[in-house]
């Protein structure tokens, strides 16, 4: 009887919490089962802590720029924030390492081209990106600029640059000047220019790596292209050729139609020397097109790629590829910096980069919509040669870009003779440089 007592129990018991589970919910079956799948990425997406990425730039100028990308960004991303903090570009460098070093303060990195991203790689601060969204799509020499030594990817691509020559349409017309496309055109140009009044080239040499960029549009009219970059980067023929040295001498010759004591002048003066109507021309990346229009929308200009060997020749324009966008390492957010670099690599991105900032992206698939930018860009569809100090011999401790630089402003204040400068570049290059047969 006892145990007919404990069944009945139990029976009853079953029965009361079957019938309490069955009124859980008041909708019908076909209704629950509906509702379910909705609710589940909002409950998911209430999960997510709020995140914010701290990312660096060598770029203060493009802060604006980077605060509209970083909203459409966020849009997609209610969780993540990302802050954007720009240096100095001559102080990035020691305010990235430390940070580095010390795993603290950044998340997304700039990267600087080719050497200084493989040796940040290599040494162990960045995460490799290769299987981000988007990554692969980036032709693989974009992507050769942010390998490490391992062949995998450690950046996103930025931007493709040129080295050009900028110039004032209206003070070349109102003194009846045809744009110069060769050495020779260029010095009488300058020359006329000068009696005018007018400084023909506003170039600065405080910061060594302007003087670099401009050998790089200049040295083509005394060596060549493309073919020749290959010679010497082959082991053909070395930095001490005859050739290079004449290119070095060209840099030479140009000092008086430089600014005085152009040595000592920041970039920031000799822009504003160019874009105030002081000085007719400006040689430098094609990133100071948006600086210029920034400062002085209404300016006339136009650009010059490097000048030809001879008259009717090729002119090169001279291309590399700026900087990348990597992890740190030392990252705790990983999840979300990925997803922030594959909305870098996004064409997306890549059009609004380029129309808000009047630059070439790196991304595929990307139309430049003002007509500078096209027509580099058809430049350089017609004829190409790399920047190949920085993209050939960015290695070396100090490099021999850096060397090279260096050397070039001891030749302006008279501490070096022209076949030093190519003997010092020469010497760094044989402590790393292998040729590549």
């Amino acid at each position: 009887m006892r145990r007919v007592g404990i069944w009945l129990f139990s029976a009853v018991l079953m029965l009361i919490l079957s019938a309490c589970s069955s009124n859980t919910s008041t909708s019908a079956p076909g209704e629950q089962n509906a509702a379910q799948p909705q609710q589940q990425p909002a409950a998911e997406e209430a999960k997510k802590e709020p995140v914010e990425l701290v990312m660096y730039s060598w770029r203060p100028e493009d802060k604006d720029a980077y605060g509209k990308f970083i909203t459409e960004f966020e849009k997609q991303h209610e969780h993540i924030k990302v802050k954007f903090r720009s240096f100095k570009s001559t102080e990035y460098n020691t305010i990235l390492t430390n940070s580095l070093t010390s795993g603290t303060g950044v998340d997304i990195v700039q990267l600087r081209p080719y050497s200084g991203a493989t040796s940040i790689a290599d040494a162990g601060y960045l995460l490799p990106i290769d299987d981000a969204k988007g990554v692969k799509d980036i032709p693989q020499s974009y992507l050769d600029a942010a390998r490490g030594s391992d062949n995998k990817v450690y950046g996103v691509p930025l931007s493709i640059n040129s080295a050009v020559i900028f110039y004032n349409k209206q003070l070349f017309e109102e003194n009846n000047l045809q744009p110069p496309t060769t050495w020779e055109e260029l010095l009488q140009v300058s020359q006329a220019l000068q009696q005018k009044g007018i400084v023909p080239i506003a170039q600065a040499g405080k910061a060594a790596y302007l003087l670099s960029i401009a050998h790089s549009v200049l040295g083509p009219s005394a060596y060549g292209g493309e073919e020749y970059v290959q010679k010497l980067i082959s082991g053909e023929i070395n930095l001490t050729d005859a050739a290079f040295k004449e290119s070095i001498k060209r840099m030479k010759d140009l000092e008086p139609y430089f600014p005085p004591d152009f040595i000592a002048i920041d970039d920031k003066d000799a822009q504003a020397l160019f874009y105030t109507g002081k000085a007719a021309m400006y040689i430098n990346g094609s990133y100071r097109l948006e600086t210029f229009e920034k400062q002085n929308p209404g300016m006339p200009i136009d650009i010059l790629p490097a000048l030809a060997k001879e008259k009717g020749g090729e002119t090169p324009m001279i291309n590399w590829v700026d900087g990348s966008y990597g992890i740190a390492k030392a990252t705790k957010h990983p999840e979300e910096a990925k997803l922030f670099i594959e909305f870098l690599a996004s064409k997306e991105f890549g059009q609004l980069f380029s129309d808000e900032l009047n630059r070439l992206s790196a991304i595929p698939g990307v139309t430049p919509k003002h007509p500078l930018v096209q027509k580099m860009t058809q430049l350089s569809e017609k004829s190409m040669t790399s920047y190949m100090m920085l993209v050939h011999f960015g290695e070396g401790t100090p490099t021999t870009k850096t060397t090279f630089e260096d050397s070039l402003q001891g030749l302006y204040i008279n501490k070096l003779t022209v076949d030093q400068v190519a003997e010092a570049a020469q010497a760094s290059a044989d402590k790393w440089f292998k040729p590549k047969k």
